[in-house]
Parts: structure tokens; sequence; C-alpha cells
């Protein structure tokens, strides 16, 4: 079995409405990459990729038989104070102040412009959970 580098066993796919303004908010709000966008014949976005460290999700527009998709992430980052500040900043909502967690996370939340939401977390030890 060969899987793309960038991408896991099981990769995240979001249909969104609005998938290249949502794309655009990701790469802004929380530092992801754009890989790939292409295109369907009305313009909108058949397959767009955005990459974050070693992991990468797909994104596609919303429609007939896809309806926008919500789910949770937990995305690691290097300083999740900073990070949190970053995805304020780009419109995003807060739904968890930054805290040191019990099990070795600096974490907060916010939510993104389609309603998904980030758990924004900074490990503090090299342990295990």
């Amino acid at each position: 079995m060969h899987i793309p580098e960038g991408f896991a066993r099981v990769t995240p796919y979001i249909f969104a409405k609005d998938a290249d303004k949502y794309m655009d908010h990701l790469v802004a709000a929380l530092g992801g990459v754009e890989t790939d966008r292409t295109l369907r014949p009305d313009g909108k976005i058949a397959n767009g990729q955005i990459r974050f460290g070693d992991a990468s999700i797909f994104i596609s527009e919303a429609g007939r038989g896809f309806p926008p998709s919500q789910s949770t992430f937990y995305l690691y980052v290097e300083n999740a104070d900073a990070a949190m500040e970053q995805a304020l900043a780009h419109d995003m909502e807060k739904v968890m102040d930054v805290a040191d967690m019990s099990y070795g996370d600096r974490q907060g939340g916010a939510k993104d412009i389609a309603g998904n939401i980030w758990w924004i977390s900074q490990r503090l030890t090299d342990q295990p959970y």
C-alpha cells in the first residue's frame, strides 16, 4: 500500500460552503500551507489540500449530495498562545481559553468560519498521555 507523503491512513476530508474562502481562512488563521487546488467546471473547488506540518486535510465545495461537514480537530503547534492569537485575529471564535491541561498540553479551542472546532495544543512534556 502506498500513502502519499503528508497524508495518513485516515485523512480528514471537509465539505465546506465557499470552500475557496474556507481554504484561505485556514491558511491565514491556522498557518496551514495550501498544497493543491483543483476546480470543477463551475469554478468551485473539486479538491483542495492544506498541509499542517506533517499532516494534510482535503477540502471540497459542499453541494447536492455532499452537505457542509463539521468536525473537531486537534492541532499541535509550537506556541499555543501565539497560535490562538493568530486564529482569533483571522475570524475564528474562541470556545476555550488557552490553559495548561493535566495531560501535559497547553491548549485552547477556536471555531473556524465553517463551524469546525480546532483544539490548538502545545505539548509541554515528552511523556506519553
